[in-house]
């Protein structure tokens, strides 16, 4: 997929960094959940609130960053906030082994995490669309996909084993030392990076205040990505809202014990690694627009089959067909959905573009997860997961209908040629 170009040395340093960060964070799957419900004996409400109330509160703070970023080179901004998730992550076990550990905690560190994860997101697509030429974005993208199914099958089993055999705090350190390995990788890729100017005024250091606004309307003026926007918030929101409320459900409920839970969603991801081997031969026979209509369709169709979640063996079967289903298609559509936003992306806008992304997702994530935790209090766990599988039903009609022909991704007024 990369032709006869090397993506480069630096290319693959960006990578390694990811892949040491990506393992760490699925080795620490849903941690702070089994630790709010095992070590802190919280319930259903209070698990979503916890989640909630960190996506919302990262979201918040992490909305002017992106205009700070977008004025600023890269690489550096990539190792401080893999330097600054370490140190926070690092934060709980310490307060764990003081006795001063509780929910408080877990939500400081779940906003300053959230907040990292926004502007390190909106850093590192500026940063690859740096590195590579337009032909060599859905290769690499497919790379970062196919390495995240890989950490997804391995992680969440390793960590459930290491919570229940070296105490719930030491998949918190792994994934900690996984940020300081992507930092050392980060700045290991080396090379010279110009510090990006502002075109309207050069000698301006501080964003202003039209610049935080800048992203949502460069993507609601753009007619594909305004849609893929809507459904892509719509479907990951839904996606992620239904995570502690199943936690609860099989953990609690269903008396799951921390390994099954994680084998339950580390087998299926198998499909995920399948699905991103499979996007560029897909793209390349059937075009851009046909792959992502059908996998966006297709991604949206299997939620609902977690209501027949049961305990026992069977139950466990149950959570892994409708997760493989649903992984297999995520797997297809991720890299040639991300590789299109970057397509159509100008150069000087991706930093703000992808932080307005990301805040708005983490956002509808924190809205949902919070009202789906009172829905499952209220209603019982199968409940919520059932009326979010209907309400993912829909979220293909926001999928853009009609393929828009390539354009090269316009370049802001006063940009330098």
């Amino acid at each position: 997929m990369w032709g006869e170009r090397s993506p480069g040395r630096s290319f693959e340093w960006f990578w390694a960094a990811y892949a040491a960060s990506t393992f760490g964070t699925w080795i620490a799957f849903n941690t702070f959940p089994l630790i709010a419900i095992r070590v802190l004996h919280a319930g259903p409400a209070e698990v979503s609130a916890l989640a909630a109330a960190g996506a919302a509160v990262g979201a918040a703070v992490a909305v002017p960053l992106g205009p700070w970023v977008e004025f600023r080179r890269k690489r550096p901004v990539l190792v401080g906030m893999d330097l600054l998730r370490c140190a926070a992550l690092l934060s709980v076990p310490a307060a764990y082994a003081l006795g001063w550990l509780g929910m408080g905690q877990l939500l400081v560190v779940s906003v300053v995490v959230a907040a990292a994860d926004i502007t390190f997101g909106a850093a590192s697509g500026a940063y690859l669309k740096s590195l590579l030429r337009p032909e060599e974005l859905l290769a690499a993208n497919a790379r970062f996909e196919s390495t995240t199914w890989t950490a997804t099958i391995l992680g969440p089993p390793l960590g459930g084993a290491a919570f229940a055999l070296l105490g719930p705090v030491t998949t918190v350190v792994a994934d900690a030392a996984s940020y300081l390995l992507s930092a050392l990788g980060i700045r290991a890729a080396g090379g010279r990076e110009v510090r990006p100017e502002r075109p309207e005024r050069p000698e301006a250091s501080k964003p202003r205040t039209g610049d935080l606004l800048d992203g949502w309307r460069y993507i609601l003026g753009d007619r594909v990505l305004r849609p893929l926007f809507l459904n892509s918030v719509l479907v990951n929101a839904l996606i992620m809202a239904t995570e502690p409320v199943l936690a609860v459900l099989m953990l609690g409920q269903l008396g799951f014990a921390p390994w099954q839970y994680g084998l339950a969603f580390a087998v299926p991801c198998l499909g995920g690694l399948l699905g991103s081997r499979l996007s560029g031969p897909l793209v390349a026979r059937y075009g851009q627009h046909r792959v992502l209509r059908t996998t966006g369709v297709l991604r949206a169709c299997w939620l609902l089959g977690l209501v027949l979640v049961g305990p026992g063996t069977a139950g466990l079967l149950v959570v892994m067909a409708v997760e493989f289903g649903m992984i297999a298609c995520i797997g297809v559509f991720n890299p040639v959905f991300a590789t299109y936003r970057l397509e159509r992306t100008a150069s000087d806008r991706v930093a703000r573009t992808l932080s307005a992304w990301s805040v708005t997702g983490k956002a509808a994530i924190a809205a949902l997860t919070a009202l789906w935790g009172v829905l499952a209090a209220l209603t019982g766990p199968r409940t919520a997961l059932g009326l979010a599988g209907l309400l993912l039903l829909a979220s293909p009609l926001l999928l853009p209908r009609r393929e828009v022909l390539p354009e090269p991704a316009p370049v802001a007024a006063g940009a330098e040629a």
